[in-house]
């Protein structure tokens, strides 16, 4: 499985190829600092034919490593013609917080 990982200032862009899969035989999941994609292609073959050789799996299963401030909250992801593109926003750095201090 082939895939680039792209960075912007809010998010990362990860492009994967899965060739033969489609929205629907897709599912994508965050665990811990793990992405987890589990996708199954199909494969018409033609009445006439039969498998000689079969070495391409109908299913795609494989579980990559995410960047430590990547977050599977508000993501979002689309495939066309075989390619994933799922984009997984940063996450929000915690901003500072101000303790008000009174006079005892």
């Amino acid at each position: 499985m082939f895939a680039d990982v792209l960075e912007s200032d809010d998010a990362y862009l990860l492009v994967v190829d899965l060739p033969g899969v489609t929205a629907d035989t897709v599912d994508i999941s965050v665990d811990g600092g793990s992405l987890v994609i589990e996708a199954q292609r199909e494969k018409d073959v033609g009445y006439d034919f039969r498998y000689v050789d079969e070495d391409r799996s109908l299913f795609l299963d494989a579980e990559l490593p995410l960047p430590p401030d990547a977050t599977g909250e508000g993501a979002e992801a689309s495939v066309e013609r075989g390619v994933l593109e799922l984009r997984l926003p940063k996450a929000s750095a915690t901003s500072p917080t101000t303790i008000p201090v009174e006079d005892a």
